[in-house]
């Protein structure tokens, strides 16, 4: 049997490994922050030095032009600890600010809402807004209240208000500081999302679309009430999602134009214009159990 270490090395002689190789470190040693690196320690680094290290050298060349997958998400930097040349990693700034955001945009979650509605921010929705500083005030408190503790009950916010005074863009701004905290978020429109569950039962894919939605930790439902819902949306879909939210003390959120109490007058009629007054008083139980009703007031900033 052939000795494995003469016959690699004989591999090696073949194919010019060492010229080869030499002229590879010779080449990285010429990169201008290796040269600008020696020049830094040139009162500690010795030939011998680098003689020793070229494997660094080369390896800090190599990563800094991303020649390798790893180092494509860090930046290389050269260091000298005793007599020793090593190459260091840190993340890439670029990078690391890309993946946070595509994480964030992951935990925030829409349905049918506007394309640019993340970019909503508390900051400026309270600024100069006359009518704003009580529903500001409930969506910091909510905001401090669960971050410092996501265990316990709060109950969210029930927004309400005429058009345009900035309920859909105040749960909006509350979602982005959530997920700032690492809060997974769903606002969804919920009218389209009722259109949505219609068209679902062609399917048979009403349940696994519920199931997705009822259980995420918090839940936005805004313009509630702007269409004049089903009774099967009403208690087989709104009322599924509210009941499994109630059980599971899941925060929830709401907008509408309407109060609270001319919710339930509206919830009480339903489509065919018979009252049921006992079931609309069944989900309207637990939208008082989930949220806190704040007036959200001002003129309409829809149009400016």
């Amino acid at each position: 049997m052939k000795n494995m270490a003469q016959e690699f090395s004989g591999i090696i002689a073949k194919n010019h490994w060492n010229k080869k190789y030499q002229e590879l470190t010779q080449q990285a040693l010429q990169d201008p922050d290796v040269q600008k690196f020696i020049r830094q320690h040139q009162s500690q680094i010795t030939t011998t030095i680098l003689n020793n290290n070229l494997d660094a050298i080369y390896e800090f060349v190599q990563a800094k032009n991303h020649k390798n997958n790893f180092a494509s998400e860090y930046d290389p930097f050269l260091r000298l600890v005793n007599q020793s040349i090593q190459v260091v990693y840190r993340p890439n700034p670029k990078l690391s600010a890309q993946k946070q955001q595509i994480a964030l945009e992951h935990k925030f979650m829409t349905l049918n809402m506007a394309s640019d509605i993340r970019q909503a921010n508390l900051d400026d929705y309270a600024q100069g807004a006359l009518g704003r500083q009580e529903s500001y005030a409930a969506a910091l408190n909510f905001v401090l209240k669960y971050s410092q503790n996501p265990q316990q009950f709060i109950p969210g916010l029930y927004l309400c208000g005429k058009l345009g005074v900035g309920k859909t863009y105040l749960l909006a701004a509350i979602a982005r500081e959530l997920v700032e905290h690492k809060v997974t978020v769903l606002l969804m429109h919920f009218p389209t999302f009722a259109v949505q569950m219609k068209n679902a039962i062609q399917n048979n894919s009403v349940l696994s679309q519920i199931n997705q939605i009822k259980a995420v930790p918090i839940l936005m439902l805004d313009d509630i009430g702007a269409d004049s819902l089903s009774s099967w949306i009403r208690d087989e879909v709104l009322g599924v999602i509210l009941q499994y939210r109630l059980q599971e003390k899941l925060p929830t959120f709401f907008s509408s134009n309407f109060s609270m109490a001319e919710l339930q007058k509206h919830l009480t009629v339903n489509q065919r214009g018979d009252e049921e007054t006992l079931k609309a008083a069944r989900i309207m139980e637990r939208i008082r159990f989930l949220s806190q009703e704040i007036i959200v007031s001002g003129p309409n900033r829809r149009f400016k």
